[in-house]
């Protein structure tokens, strides 16, 4: 890491393993089917505060990977910093969905259109490519009126429509937004690497599910972004405030960030925003903790969304960084069921019992 950002880890706890190397071992989530673990997802993560302090972590911080869409509060900025959002008239519902990865439910939906009549636009100039709905509830309807799925169902459809408002905004061609060379996301590297502490013009890249760069970052230095997104008094004043109004947002509308049954909205919710937690495709975590002004990030190594979820869940409870309010109402999180098909539980997901 560098740019400011000093590597401090707490010592280890007495059930923290620790390799030769001195840096302690991934965290294990393992997946228990009747009496055996059946599988194991090994899981990075590291928490750092907004001096670049790694106040605890496990495996190393240092390891490149894509934040991919658990940066999208951070790529949100953009939407308010740049003025787009004020001059659009946007409220805490399109704030949110700018943040969002969204099951496509009918109000991500009904949102999205008129946000787009908005500036001037329509599905049609959206370039994250059509996706199906997540739940099978909005398929069948989909299917029943006769319609076919589109961008405007994306996941990514209200981050897109949000680069779309900021170029309409600066006056620069909407064609082609998604490209690196594009304006927009020319602000939004920027924005990435003033929150990372890093120059990024060299670092690893690739192109997005939905079409947009992914630029990689340390695990420890995405970790730093969602915390000075938690408390960004090193930040100019532009920057404090769009961060605030982008929290603002999504604790307003967490159902905006996700949907139905989804983790984050449901983090979110039982927080009342203290936590904002926002998942990633690959197995990849970004939480911000506005109170606290601290940031965590986790990867998992094989890609295992359900292992990030339980990971996030666990670390947030064993760190102490969620009151008895919100484990009381998160409980399910924390070692959620297996089931088959007719229902029943089979076995469980946790941390492992020895790491």
């Amino acid at each position: 890491m560098s740019s400011g950002v000093s590597l401090q880890p707490l010592a280890s706890t007495p059930k923290t393993k620790v390799s030769p190397s001195g840096a302690p071992d991934p965290l294990v989530i393992e997946v228990t089917r009747g009496a055996m673990v059946e599988s194991r997802h090994r899981v990075r993560y590291a928490l750092v505060d907004g001096e670049g302090r790694v106040l605890r972590h496990a495996g190393d911080p240092e390891q490149q990977i894509y934040g991919r869409s658990a940066i999208k509060p951070i790529q949100a900025l953009a939407l308010v910093e740049s003025g787009a959002a004020e001059a659009f008239g946007l409220g805490d519902a399109e704030i949110a969905l700018a943040c969002a990865s969204h099951n496509g439910e009918p109000r991500h939906v009904e949102t999205v259109a008129p946000w787009l009549a908005r500036i001037g636009c329509s599905a049609a100039d959206l370039e994250c490519g059509p996706q199906l709905p997540s739940r099978e509830q909005d398929v069948k309807a989909l299917f029943e009126a006769g319609a076919v799925a589109g961008a405007i169902h994306n996941n990514c459809s209200g981050k897109h429509t949000g680069f779309l408002s900021v170029a309409r905004h600066l006056g620069v061609p909407t064609a082609g937004y998604i490209r690196l060379e594009h304006p927009v996301q020319q602000q939004v590297l920027g924005i990435l690497e003033s929150m990372t502490g890093l120059a990024l013009s060299a670092a690893p890249r690739g192109i997005d599910g939905c079409g947009i760069p992914v630029i990689a970052a340390p695990l420890g230095n995405l970790a730093l972004a969602m915390a000075r997104f938690a408390d960004p008094q090193d930040q100019p004043e532009a920057r404090q405030a769009a961060c605030a109004r982008v929290r603002a947002a999504m604790a307003a509308e967490p159902f905006m960030v996700a949907g139905s049954g989804r983790f984050c909205s449901a983090v979110i919710a039982a927080s009342d925003g203290r936590v904002l937690a926002k998942t990633g495709a690959e197995g990849v975590f970004c939480i911000a903790l506005p109170e606290a002004g601290l940031g965590l990030a986790l990867k998992v190594e094989d890609g295992a969304t359900r292992a990030a979820e339980v990971a996030a869940a666990n670390l947030l409870r064993d760190l102490g960084l969620l009151d008895s309010k919100t484990l009381a109402a998160l409980e399910r999180l924390f070692e959620p069921p297996v089931t088959n098909r007719a229902g029943q539980k089979v076995g469980s997901l946790r941390p492992a019992k020895d790491g």
